[in-house]
C-alpha cells in the first residue's frame, strides 16, 4: 500500500513553517494517541504514522529532501542530505518526538509544563466552619468572632521551613524540576521527584518549630460579617483566611456555610416566614382579634374572620425576612389552628350538647360529609 503524503497525513499544505508542523503534529499526537482512544482498532497505527511524518518534516534537511522528491528520497539510498528515517521507519526516534509534545498531553497531570513543573511553595488548603446563627440573628444581621484550627505560618523560619529561615536547596534528584522521566521502550515516563515529592528544593536543615512544613496548627480568631437573609446553605467566602501554604505558599480560602436553627415560633420557607396561631372555638367561630408576635420582636393585630376554619392563613406584607442581596422582604402567614376544648367540666358538656342540637344548621360541611356518605352506603346495598 502507498505511504500517504506526510503533509496530507499532519493535515498541512506544502510549504508549512517549522511552527506549523509542530503544531499540527502536537494536535495530531493528542488526537490519536492509543490512550485516549481504546475503542479505535486504527489509532495506534495512525498515531504511528503521523510520528513518522513529523521525524522527516521536523528536519530542515530531510523536509528540504522530501519537498523535492518525496519518499523517493528516502528508498534506493537516496540520501537526500540529512539521510532517512532510521532502521524500522519512524521507531528510532520515536521517544524525541513524543518529547515535544509529552507536557502538552499530560501537563495538568503532572502539574504544569516545562519549567513551570516547579513547586517552590505549594498553596494551603482550603477550609471549612460551619456557622449555626439563630433565626433572628439571620433577620437582622450580625458580626461574629469565630476561633478557627488552622495551619499558619511558622514565625521561628517565617514560612520557608529551615531553620534560621534559610532558603531552601535546589533536589539534586530533579534538579528543581519536581519530576523524574524515564525512558520505557519508546515512551517516556514523567513521574513526581521521590526525593522532594514536586517542591523542586529540600531543606537540608528543618526548622524545629515547624518540623520543616513552613507551618504549625493554631486556633486563630476572624471576625465575620453575617449579613441580613442568610439561610441554611448561605456560602461566605474569606479569601486567603483559609490553611497556611507550604514554605511560603499562597493561603487557601476560608468558606464559611451557614445553619439556621430551627425556631420555636417561625417557620420559614425562603424569605417568607409562617406562623401556626391555634385560637378557642369560640374565637374561630365568632371572630374577633388576636395579636401575633413578628420577627422583629414587634406585634400585629390579626382580625379573625367568623366561622374561620382550622388551615385558615391570613397574610402580613413585609414582615417577613429581608431578601439576602436587597429587593425588600417576604411575607408573614399567619394559620390558624382552631382548638378543641379538653378536660370539660359537666356543666360544659351539657352546654355543648345543648349547642349541638340546636346547631344542625351550623356545620354545613358536615351535613353535606354526612349526607354524601349515606348515599354512598345505600348503592353499596344495591
Amino acid at each position: 500500500m502507498a505511504k500517504r503524503d506526510y503533509y496530507e497525513v499532519l493535515g498541512l499544505s506544502k510549504g508549512a513553517s517549522a511552527d506549523e508542523i509542530k503544531k499540527a503534529y502536537r494536535k495530531k499526537a493528542k488526537e490519536l494517541h492509543p490512550d485516549r482512544n481504546s475503542d479505535n482498532p486504527d489509532a495506534e497505527e495512525q498515531f504511528k504514522e503521523a510520528n513518522e511524518a513529523y521525524d522527516v518534516l521536523k528536519d530542515a534537511d530531510r523536509k528540504a529532501a522530501y519537498d523535492r522528491f518525496g519518499h523517493a528520497a528516502f528508498e534506493g539510498g537516496m540520501g537526500g542530505g540529512g539521510g532517512g528515517p532510521r532502521p524500522g521507519g519512524h521507531q528510532g526516534d520515536f521517544a524525541s518526538a513524543f518529547s515535544d509534545v509529552f507536557d502538552d498531553l499530560f501537563g495538568d497531570m503532572m502539574g504544569g509544563r516545562g519549567g513551570g513543573g516547579r513547586r517552590r511553595a505549594t498553596r494551603g488548603s482550603d477550609l471549612r466552619y460551619n456557622l449555626r446563627v439563630t433565626l433572628e440573628e439571620a433577620y437582622n444581621g450580625l458580626q461574629k468572632t469565630i476561633q478557627v484550627p488552622t495551619a499558619v505560618q511558622c514565625d521561628e523560619c517565617e514560612g520557608s521551613g529551615a531553620e534560621g529561615g534559610a532558603e531552601p536547596a535546589t533536589c539534586p534528584t530533579c534538579s528543581g524540576m519536581g519530576k523524574v522521566r524515564a525512558q520505557q521502550g519508546f515512551f517516556t515516563v514523567e513521574r513526581t521527584c521521590p526525593t522532594c515529592s514536586g517542591a523542586g528544593q529540600i531543606v537540608k536543615n528543618p526548622c524545629k518549630g515547624c518540623g520543616g512544613q513552613g507551618r504549625v496548627e493554631r486556633d486563630r480568631s476572624l471576625s465575620v460579617n453575617i449579613p441580613a437573609g442568610v439561610e441554611t446553605g448561605t456560602r461566605i467566602r474569606l479569601g486567603g483566611e483559609g490553611e497556611a501554604g507550604m514554605r511560603g505558599g499562597p493561603a487557601g480560602d476560608l468558606y464559611i456555610f451557614i445553619e439556621v436553627e430551627p425556631h420555636k415560633i417561625f417557620e420559614r420557607d425562603a424569605s417568607n416566614l409562617y406562623c401556626r396561631v391555634p385560637v378557642s372555638m369560640t374565637a374561630a367561630a365568632m371572630g374577633g382579634d388576636i395579636e401575633v408576635p413578628t420577627i422583629d420582636g414587634g406585634r400585629s393585630r390579626v382580625k379573625i374572620p367568623a366561622g374561620s376554619q382550622s388551615g385558615r392563613q391570613m397574610r402580613l406584607r413585609g414582615k417577613g425576612m429581608p431578601a439576602l442581596r436587597g429587593g425588600g422582604s417576604g411575607d408573614m402567614f399567619i394559620e390558624l389552628a382552631v382548638e378543641t376544648p379538653v378536660n370539660l367540666t359537666s356543666r360544659q358538656k351539657e352546654l355543648l350538647r345543648e349547642f349541638e342540637a340546636l346547631s344542625e344548621e351550623n356545620n354545613p360541611e358536615s351535613k353535606d360529609f354526612f349526607k354524601s356518605v349515606k348515599g354512598f352506603w345505600d348503592s353499596m346495598k344495591g
